[in-house]
């Protein structure tokens, strides 16, 4: 990997996305036994994945503009500080009701943590660098996810899913420590919540802002709808269970990994067009593939590939929103991954339907068309702002 200028904000920044990323899909693969601990049914124990992405979204519309104003830095800190002591908490919770309560407390502060750290790039790295420089970050971000999916997967079994939630709490406030030693100075001003609201007005009626909106949203609805459903299906289908399914979200993020160390020569070769059409396919084929995989082996290398290809599609995503309104850039940002987290809370739901409906292969199937459709849409628009 050629050296960057920026190495030394990525390293940074790097293990706030490794616990942020961790966090968001912890307690997929870990749906069975908490079903099984608290009696409860599997679908209702996925809602878990919802509960955390939709608070996660809902606070992206006020976290922007605070950032803006109070300093990118430090609204990172302290969501870090609280997504921490939520998931410690989350580890002692008596019951699945307590235990959703948490886990939407949760998503709340970890909006702040990964976009924002999106929108504070934005404003240190110039354009024409900032594509590499974020799938670096990105990197980081995708380990944590790999290794939170290996963690709750292959861990669980020896520490229990208590155990994996006090596990990512500890790494979280790490992290946090590392964020305060960034000595940067920020720009800060007033939090102006007119101002605020007429940044919004702009950005959703700004056509190319809007268009990456909901691609994005119908995106993160897509890819993520079948995530909690992995080890339920696995197990219905006599492939696994909750290790082939943490070993499936590990494949994800090393399908992200991938990305990331070819993305300098992708992003010269291609452009991001060309990225979006080809990440489109892939992930289309990624989720073909785990529908019709005939074995656990094919359906963990299917995750891969679906990492790859959305990680392809993603990545050109939020760095076209990076510039989309440079004068708004954090409450971009926030917009941007209010639709995408919103996508993701309303993904386990119309799976959950889909697959009581025509069956999780289906369901799936008819998933991979939509990422086929639209990545050849995001393919054809120009890159204007």
């Amino acid at each position: 990997m050629a050296r960057s200028p920026h190495n030394a904000l990525v390293m940074t920044f790097a293990l706030a996305g490794f616990a942020s990323a961790f966090a968001t899909r912890l307690t997929d693969p870990l749906v069975a036994v908490i079903a099984l601990d608290f009696v409860a049914d599997p679908a209702r124990v996925a809602l878990l994945a919802s509960c955390f992405a939709l608070p996660y979204a809902l606070v992206q519309p006020v976290l922007g503009p605070v950032a803006d104003a109070l300093g990118k830095r430090r609204i990172i800190a302290f969501s870090l500080a609280f997504q921490a002591v939520f998931l410690m908490a989350s580890a002692l919770a008596p019951s699945l009701l307590l235990l959703m309560l948490l886990r939407v407390l949760t998503g709340a502060a970890g909006g702040g943590i990964f976009p924002t750290t999106l929108a504070l790039f934005g404003d240190r790295v110039p354009l024409a660098e900032r594509q590499v420089a974020i799938s670096r970050f990105l990197a980081c971000a995708i380990a944590g996810q790999m290794v939170g999916g290996a963690v709750a997967g292959l861990l669980e079994p020896l520490i229990g899913w208590r155990g994996v939630l006090l596990l990512c709490g500890g790494l979280t406030l790490l992290a946090m420590v590392t964020v305060l030693r960034d000595r940067t100075a920020e720009p800060v001003g007033r939090l102006d919540f007119g101002q605020a609201i007429a940044r919004y007005r702009y950005l959703l009626t700004h056509r190319p802002a809007l268009t990456l909106f909901w691609a994005v949203g119908i995106e993160g609805l897509l890819v993520f709808g079948g995530f909690p459903y992995f080890a339920n299906h696995l197990a219905e289908a006599g492939l696994g269970g909750t290790r082939e399914a943490g070993l499936t979200v590990a494949a994800f993020g090393a399908g992200g990994l991938l990305y990331a160390a070819l993305a300098p020569l992708l992003v010269a070769r291609l452009g991001s067009r060309r990225m979006m059409r080809l990440g489109g396919g892939l992930s289309a084929a990624g989720l073909a593939g785990m529908a019709l995989a005939p074995h656990s082996i094919w359906f963990i290398l299917a995750g891969g590939l679906l990492g790859l290809g959305f990680f392809m599609l993603h990545n050109s995503l939020q760095t076209r929103v990076t510039e989309v309104a440079p004068q708004s850039r954090a409450s971009a940002v926030a917009m941007h991954a209010f639709h995408f987290f919103l996508g993701q809370a309303a993904g386990p739901l119309v799976m959950g339907w889909a697959r009581d409906a025509v069956g999780f292969p289906a369901a799936m199937l008819v998933a991979s068309g939509g990422l086929v459709l639209l990545g050849v849409i995001m393919g054809r628009k120009k890159n204007e702002a």
